[in-house]
């Protein structure tokens, strides 16, 4: 059942997006060949808890970190480890932080260093196609337009389009529903509605669509070995349209980037 939210609810929804956004800002600017990921989890939970929040992820589902940091060829859930990072890595960073008693959660993949232009390419299309899903989020479409539009953006660019993993409705708790798979197909699931908010975040991979689960029991691999890229914003629906309630401004200013891809979405 889908739960919409009240315009005030929306704005605690918003304030705790912001400290995941922050969050991933203050990372940006630490996320260097040499670091480990484990370095960046504990600098993530002392942050988060600095903001009068607490860690989304810790402990949910016995998830032993703050964050879940996959790198190169992990998709998603990557557990924290001491391994450093390398030139030319890249790294999906997934954070999530609870305030007001609302999640928020979103993801931002950094490269490492100097990335080969493949990879570059591989994120920038990963990032746009977050956009392009976002657009049909809007009143009187349904959960398999924006699969559709984000299935069609990526595959035309001849990645893989992750199957198994999905977005997520977002409120009280990190998944409610609905689902919201990255394919699909135009006018098929769950009809959007007035007031819900929502987790999109395309997982594209550079070669095959599928995927393998480690030992560890939470980090998921492409199985050709070839690299991932993992893209997440909280959205809700305003006035029949997409409103971001999270935001990459922060990482952006870490990384001395300029961008106005968000600015449609705004209020």
């Amino acid at each position: 059942m889908i739960i919409p939210k009240t315009k005030d609810e929306i704005e605690l929804m918003r304030e705790s997006a912001l400290v995941v956004s922050r969050t991933l800002g203050m990372l940006a600017k630490e996320v260097r060949v040499g670091v480990t990921t484990n370095q960046l989890n504990k600098m993530a939970e002392e942050y988060i808890r600095s903001q009068d929040a607490i860690p989304g992820f810790l402990g949910l589902y016995d998830c032993p970190s703050t964050l879940l940091t996959s790198v190169n060829d992990a998709v998603v859930h990557g557990l924290p480890t001491d391994i450093p990072l390398k030139d030319g890595d890249i790294v999906a960073i997934d954070c999530g932080a609870i305030k007001n008693g609302f999640y928020g959660d979103h993801a931002y993949t950094f490269e490492v260093g100097e990335v080969s232009p493949e990879l570059k390419k591989l994120l920038k299309i990963t990032k746009e196609s977050l956009y392009v899903g976002i657009r049909e989020f809007k009143a009187g479409n349904r959960v398999g337009d924006v699969g559709y539009a984000i299935q069609q953006y990526c595959e035309a660019h001849g990645y893989g389009v992750v199957r198994e993993l999905v977005g997520h409705g977002l409120g009280t708790k990190m998944h409610e529903d609905p689902e919201m798979p990255n394919y699909g197909r135009r006018g098929r699931g769950k009809k959007f509605i007035e007031g819900m908010t929502v987790a999109i975040e395309p997982m594209i991979n550079l070669g095959t669509h599928k995927i393998k689960q480690l030992s560890d029991g939470w980090t998921i691999v492409t199985q050709d070995g070839q690299a991932s890229a993992h893209f997440e914003h909280d959205i809700a629906l305003v006035d029949g349209k997409p409103e971001l309630l999270s935001t990459f401004d922060y990482v952006y200013e870490a990384l001395g980037i300029k961008s106005d891809e968000e600015k449609e979405f705004r209020s």
